[in-house]
């Protein structure tokens, strides 16, 4: 199947699941980052998602019911704008390259929407996801209630379009999957690089650099989100992202880092010593975390519900934190009582897919959905230990926390990111400096 018609299909899923009414899915505006410079654009995950459509200042508008339709409403074709800024296709080459039924200039957006939203009974959008367009859609939903003496009737429902959407993408077909693939590919040879690069005496962001001169050299033009390169201490800090200390041999080496590639992320964690060996407290606390997420992965199946990962990981933890002296008391008043949360308080796994933390429910109906194929998720156990007067003092300023992509498959599932080393010999194997 084409791209298109990839795009296509979807769009035709979601219109058949309105059944009938209007949905306007707005891509994301571009944002300026000081002066006349803009941020590296990036297009909103829904639109993309349903159009594969990569210029700003567009919009999707679905028409559900007997005559459905897709319309592109885009950037018009300017010699000028494209000497400065590039190729831009234009409502004509956009409609005939991405399968739409018809494409207009962006400028028309609002008088088209005042005649395609009359007689809708439902309109969807992103309801409070940007003021602008809450008050954008008030202003048309009001212009097509003043035609009522014409017999035009206005929507007399409003939903919220993001939650059909997120339930198509938080199964990934093969199209998707494909991609992820290869994006955690290039993302665990990117941390492959980091560990053969990593000696003391250099700096986080050095490192980083090498992460990302991985990721752009295999096609994937930026870190899906900003990359946590956090040596000694600053490993303790979940979503430390300064980056800029320098690496002490002795201390470990926390990299939180993944490729966007074509629209989808990955996102590994690996913890290393920065000299290349573990020493025994630094192995002691590894090989605890490493068996947590060994049995996280083994919960992650199709029919286990979401919280099954998470609590395999939390025994495993929790008795490895008694047997380091960190907690105290039995096994299940450690987790009765979370005393653990002092050295692990995050969850185990999120959604993955377009977004790093991707979009989905975790629960229906108050309970954990379970998981099935073509999910995609993290499996991220960690252990971070601050000094305190309560913890042994060869394990303070011990952060570690192990991360893969994956994939649940009708057997089982498949560890996307399997080839970033992970044991403490594949590490040191990988860090061995000549």
């Amino acid at each position: 199947m084409s791209d298109t018609a990839i795009y296509a299909e979807r769009r035709k899923r979601l219109q058949s699941q309105m059944q009938s009414g209007i949905a306007i899915i707005p891509t994301a505006p571009e944002a300026v980052r000081n002066a006349d410079a803009h941020y590296d654009y990036r297009h909103d995950s829904h639109f993309y998602y349903l159009t594969g459509f990569a210029e700003p200042e567009a919009v999707l508008v679905l028409v559900a019911g007997e005559q459905m339709q897709a319309i592109l409403f885009c950037r018009e074709k300017n010699a000028e704008r494209e000497i400065w800024d590039g190729f831009r296709y234009g409502p004509d080459a956009a409609s005939e390259k991405f399968g739409f039924d018809a494409a207009y200039p962006i400028a028309q957006l609002d008088e088209k929407l005042a005649e395609l939203m009359g007689n809708q009974p439902v309109l969807y959008y992103p309801v409070g996801a940007d003021a602008g367009w809450d008050a954008r859609i008030i202003r048309l939903r009001e212009a097509v209630k003043a035609k009522s003496r014409s017999g035009i009737r206005a929507p007399g429902e409003i939903r919220d379009v993001r939650e059909p959407i997120n339930e198509m993408r938080l199964v990934k077909d093969a199209h998707e999957q494909d991609i992820m693939r290869r994006a955690a590919t290039i993302s665990a040879g990117a941390h492959r690089r980091a560990m053969r690069f990593t000696r003391p005496g250099r700096f986080e962001y050095e490192v980083e650099a090498e992460l990302l001169h991985e990721f752009c050299r295999h096609g994937a033009r930026h870190p899906a989100y900003t990359s946590i390169v956090a040596g000694g201490a600053n490993a303790c800090t979940l979503h430390y992202v300064g980056n800029n200390a320098r690496l002490n041999d002795g201390d470990l080496l926390l990299i939180d880092a993944g490729c966007e590639l074509d629209g989808y992320a990955a996102d590994i964690t690996r913890t290393f010593p920065v000299n290349g060996r573990f020493s025994p407290a630094q192995k002691d606390v590894y090989e605890i975390v490493l068996a947590a997420q060994a049995a996280a992965i083994s919960a992650a199946k199709p029919g286990m519900r979401w919280n099954a990962p998470h609590e395999a990981a939390l025994r495993v933890l929790a008795q490895g934190f008694i047997d380091l002296r960190l907690c105290r008391g039995s096994l299940e008043s450690v987790l009765e009582t979370e005393s653990y949360k002092q050295f692990y308080m995050h969850r185990t796994g999120h959604w993955l897919g377009m977004d790093v933390h991707d979009v989905g429910e975790y629960k229906l109906d108050g309970q954990w959905r379970p998981l099935q194929p073509g999910m995609a998720l993290t499996v991220e156990p960690g252990c971070y230990i601050r000094p305190s007067d309560s913890v042994p003092r060869d394990l303070w300023n011990i952060g570690i926390r192990i991360e893969d992509d994956v994939l649940i498959t009708a057997k089982g599932n498949e560890v996307l990111t399997r080839d970033t080393p992970k044991t403490v010999s594949e590490i040191e194997e990988v860090m061995r400096h000549e």
